[in-house]
Order: C-alpha cells, then sequence, then structure tokens
C-alpha cells in the first residue's frame, strides 16, 4: 500500500497544480468516476492483457464514464495510462480530493461505528470535533461491527477511539502491565 502511495502522491498533486479551484470541484467528480471505473476487476484485466493498446483501454474507461471529461481530466487519463499506472487510479482520485477539500478548509473526518448511525447522531458527533479540529469536517460513515460499540473517529492522522474495544484493549494493557 505504500508503494501505491508513493506512485500517486505526485499524479494528484500534479493534477491539483494544473487545475484552477474554480474547476477542482467539477474534477474531483470525473476522476472519482474515473477511479470507481479502474476498480472494476473485469477492466483490470482487460488492460493487463499485452495485445490491448493504451488508446483501446482509453476507449473502454471514457466510454463506460458516460460523461465528456474535460480536458485536464482527459490529459491525466492519458498520463495514468501511458505510464502503466491504472492501479493506483483509485487512490490518486482519493489524494487529489484530500487536496481539493484542504484548499477549501474541509477535512474529511471517516467515523466508524459498531452500527449504523443516523445523520443526526453523525452531526452530533462532527460538530465538537469541528471545533476541536477548528476546520469544517466532511463525514464519511463507516460500520465496523469489531468495534463492539462506540466510535472511532479518524482525521487526518488524528483517531480519537471511543470504542468499547479501544477501552477493553487499555483494560488489558492495564492489568498486564
Amino acid at each position: 500500500m505504500a508503494e501505491l502511495a508513493t506512485i500517486a502522491r505526485p499524479y494528484a498533486e500534479a493534477l491539483f497544480k494544473a487545475t484552477s479551484e474554480a474547476e477542482q470541484s467539477v474534477l474531483v467528480e470525473q476522476v472519482g468516476a474515473l477511479a470507481q471505473i479502474a476498480s472494476d476487476p473485469e477492466l483490470r484485466t482487460f488492460a493487463d492483457n499485452p495485445r490491448v493498446t493504451v488508446e483501446q483501454i482509453y476507449g473502454v474507461i471514457t466510454g463506460a464514464a458516460k460523461v465528456a471529461l474535460a480536458p485536464a481530466v482527459a490529459n491525466f487519463l492519458r498520463t495514468v495510462l501511458d505510464n502503466g499506472r491504472l492501479a493506483a487510479l483509485p487512490l490518486m482520485a482519493e489524494m487529489f480530493q484530500t487536496l481539493v477539500l484542504a484548499r477549501q478548509g474541509v477535512a474529511e473526518a471517516r467515523v466508524h461505528s459498531a452500527y449504523p448511525i443516523s445523520d443526526a447522531q453523525v452531526a452530533e458527533i462532527i460538530g465538537p470535533l469541528e471545533k476541536r479540529f477548528g476546520r469544517k469536517l466532511e463525514a464519511k460513515v463507516e460500520v465496523d461491527a469489531g468495534l463492539i460499540g462506540g466510535v472511532r473517529v479518524v482525521v487526518g492522522d488524528e483517531v480519537l477511539d471511543t470504542s468499547v474495544k479501544a477501552r477493553l484493549e487499555r483494560m488489558k494493557s492495564a492489568l498486564l502491565a
């Protein structure tokens, strides 16, 4: 995973620097759509075939996108394909979105919950965290039954873990110390 991140980062940064702030919100959607297409195992198998040309792969991906790509995104996709980096495209899209959100003063908050939670509950969690981090947070909720109860919130490289699982782990460490 670290190797893929090392490959993806320069591409995401190049696309970010090559585009204006005004067009980046549209580009995030288009690059995200391309990433979703690139994640398809059948497409990856097709792209890995040595008899398939870059133009054929490009045609399949743009055809599956069902929207006209902005020139910057089309050039980005061609560069990714020319350099054989299709596998890293989903991570490139994620990093590009992170850069765009950071420019807007927004950070992504991954909320891991043991059970599905409502939008009102997400708002109760995110409100105090926005004050703590001093920026707007965009919540992405994921259900993780292994937490047993409570939530675990990840914002950037900071983790706030109030799950039952974390509490049990802390108790175990204290008892064994």
